[in-house]
């Protein structure tokens, strides 16, 4: 099973493209009654995302927009075939007898496709890095700090239980809409899985400041060191890779590792709980995602 999320929010403008993308395909479809229209017009939704974080100008609005294009094009064409192969192994997965070592591995193998869906994009952010102006890195940091305000106000705000109970809600909107509704017995019992899961969100806002000020500090060296595009986008790539890399060698990393852990465990729990029905709620929801995905692949924009 692929499709959980279970991560915070915690991300850069950088990983967001990424995350913008996946979303339209796996994540926010989820709950659209038209996968296919959602996905073709995922470049407009893509760019406007964009531009509220940069403020593109009037020069940068054309290419930009052609990038983009670029990318959902390579999508299209290299990616969504891929992802039927990730929805047949998940309705296998449903079918048989899940372990949390394969969520585990699930879990990595996404990671893996969002890192190369980010080093696609490398040479273009690189460009837009290199085309930003002070005022619109100016822009970008007062989003960042906009976001922050936000993440506070929603996940630092009330008592453990409070957040705890946010945090839950987050999770069954998610397997509400792979499994159909649950019944209180199983609410409680995911609930109580949820809970289970350290539950630290200052560490949180910590990695996600420190991720913006990379983003920031190397926009800003490109800039003052008029950077061309091959070594700004050399620089974007070790970007990208230590990013991966940076909770595997972070001071916070057992509070990491045991949230990876204890997640994969809720979904686990989740999944050796659901009834026949649930099961086939989630397979053939998975079907008709197989079907747009072939059929998106199979079509030129």
């Amino acid at each position: 099973m692929k499709k959980f999320n279970t991560q915070p929010p915690s991300s850069t403008p950088f990983k967001r493209i990424t995350y913008a993308v996946l979303a339209i395909v796996l994540v926010v479809m989820a709950g659209c009654s038209g996968l296919r229209l959602a996905y073709n017009n995922g470049d407009t939704v893509l760019y406007w995302w964009l531009n509220a974080y940069v403020d593109l100008d009037r020069d940068q609005k054309g290419w930009v927009r052609e990038d983009i294009d670029k990318l959902f094009d390579w999508h299209r064409k290299t990616q969504l075939k891929d992802y039927v192969e990730i929805l047949r192994t998940g309705q296998k997965q449903l079918q048989g007898n899940i372990t949390q070592a394969d969520l585990m591995a699930d879990y990595s193998e996404i990671k893996q496709r969002t890192q190369a869906l980010l080093l696609k994009a490398a040479p273009e952010l690189a460009e837009l890095a290199r085309s930003l102006k002070p005022e619109q890195i100016a822009q970008v940091e007062k989003k960042f700090k906009s976001n922050n305000d936000d993440y506070r106000k929603k996940y630092l705000s009330g008592d453990q239980d409070k957040r705890q109970k946010l945090r839950y809600k987050k999770a069954m909107e998610q397997f509400e809409l792979w499994f159909g509704s649950f019944s209180s017995e199983q609410e409680a019992i995911i609930r109580k899985a949820s809970d289970a899961r350290p539950l630290n969100n200052d560490i949180w806002l910590d990695e996600r400041m420190r991720r913006q000020q990379n983003v920031l500090g190397l926009v800003k060296k490109v800039q003052q060191e008029k950077l061309g595009k091959e070594a700004a986008t050399a620089l974007l790539t070790t970007l990208i890779k230590d990013s991966f890399e940076r909770l595997e060698h972070s001071e916070h990393k057992a509070f990491f590792d045991s949230y990876e852990a204890s997640t994969a465990q809720m979904v686990l729990t989740l999944i050796k709980i659901t009834t026949p029905a649930q099961k086939a709620h989630a397979i053939k929801r998975m079907q008709g995602w197989i079907d747009d995905f072939n059929s998106l692949a199979a079509q030129p924009k």
